[in-house]
């Protein structure tokens, strides 16, 4: 098989936006294939932080050469999809061939902070499908006149144009928005979970063929965090716990102590760090649980940087060790 690309993504929800260009800047230097952020109002945890992604990512765009990414940008009530067309081809003409706008129907923590209601999970999809109809016909340089039902828009265009346009892969995970993925997008977008990613990747593929189209990039992504010791690799990214939760992404849950007390009810720590992200301090179970992720079928494995524990070290890692031996051993 031909190795997958490697994306290194930073948290919004835990670094502030310079130390997230400066990750960004090391993740370059140690040789990932492109550069992505998280895109959320809020953290998952209490005590996180909450840095806007596209203003950051303008800022790596100037730092690095890498492609850049949002993993992902929440389409519903807090970003008019009109705001998003045009803030991503803005991206795309100062960062010309190197912009992915990496979407999802979103989840609570991002509209409810805001005074939104939070929909039950079919009128997501409306709203998503809607929203990512808008965007579409914006970036083809229509002038779009349409009732998104929770927005809308009135002889609308986007005024400035880049020569080429953003690709816009599509976050799914259930069969259900797999479809939507296969429709709207241009490729892909779901965790790397040995159990989960399986059937939705085979529902993308089924509803691709049925479409006519060819599928897109598929893209795979899991959190990392490593330490030299392992009760602090695993203590330093033990908050984030609560993104192994279903039901965060679809019900109506925002408070980030709630969020904390669900996580550590139904989940231990070691639980979290061999299941969940891919939390240790041996390198050779980093190694092999990203090369268990690649070899499900993707054709980028995005891989999160977490905790507190030592990121600087993180990104070290992967760039002496953990890279090198998955391109050399994935190739073939």
């Amino acid at each position: 098989m031909t190795a997958p690309e490697f994306w290194f993504a930073g948290s919004t929800e835990e670094f502030t936006p310079p130390q997230l260009v400066a990750q960004a800047r090391a993740a370059e230097e140690a040789g990932f294939d492109a550069l992505g952020l998280s895109d959320h109002w809020g953290p998952w945890f209490p005590d996180g932080e909450g840095a806007q992604a596209w203003v950051t990512l303008a800022a790596i765009g100037q730092a690095t050469s890498l492609p850049l990414a949002t993993g992902v940008t929440p389409i519903q009530h807090h970003y008019h999809p009109g705001v998003v067309a045009q803030a991503f081809m803005s991206l795309e003409a100062l960062y010309p061939g190197r912009v992915t706008l990496g979407v999802g129907s979103g989840e609570s923590v991002n509209e409810s902070p805001l005074g939104l209601d939070w929909p039950p999970v079919a009128e997501q999809h409306e709203r998503f499908v809607a929203g990512l109809q808008a965007i579409r016909r914006l970036w083809d340089g229509e002038r779009v006149t349409m009732d998104g039902g929770w927005f809308a828009l009135q002889q609308a265009r986007l005024f400035t144009r880049a020569a080429g346009r953003p690709r816009m892969i599509v976050s799914a995970f259930g069969p259900k928005a797999a479809r939507i993925a296969a429709e709207h997008g241009d490729g892909l977008w779901t965790l790397g979970d040995p159990e989960q990613a399986p059937p939705v990747i085979e529902a993308y593929r089924e509803a691709c063929e049925e479409l006519g189209r060819a599928p897109g990039t598929i893209v795979l992504q899991s959190g990392m965090a490593w330490a030299r010791d392992r009760d602090a690799v695993v203590r330093g990214a033990r908050r984030w716990k609560p993104t192994q939760l279903p039901q965060l992404y679809t019900d109506d849950i925002a408070d980030q102590e709630e969020m904390q007390r669900l996580a550590d009810a139904e989940m231990t720590d070691e639980q979290f760090a061999r299941e969940g992200f891919v939390v240790s301090e041996d390198p050779d179970e980093h190694l092999e649980r990203v090369r268990e992720i690649a070899e499900l079928g993707a054709d980028a494995v995005c891989l999160q940087l977490i905790g507190q524990a030592d990121p600087a070290g993180t990104i070290r890692l992967y760039g002496e060790r953990i890279l090198p031996a998955l391109r050399g051993t994935l190739v073939g």
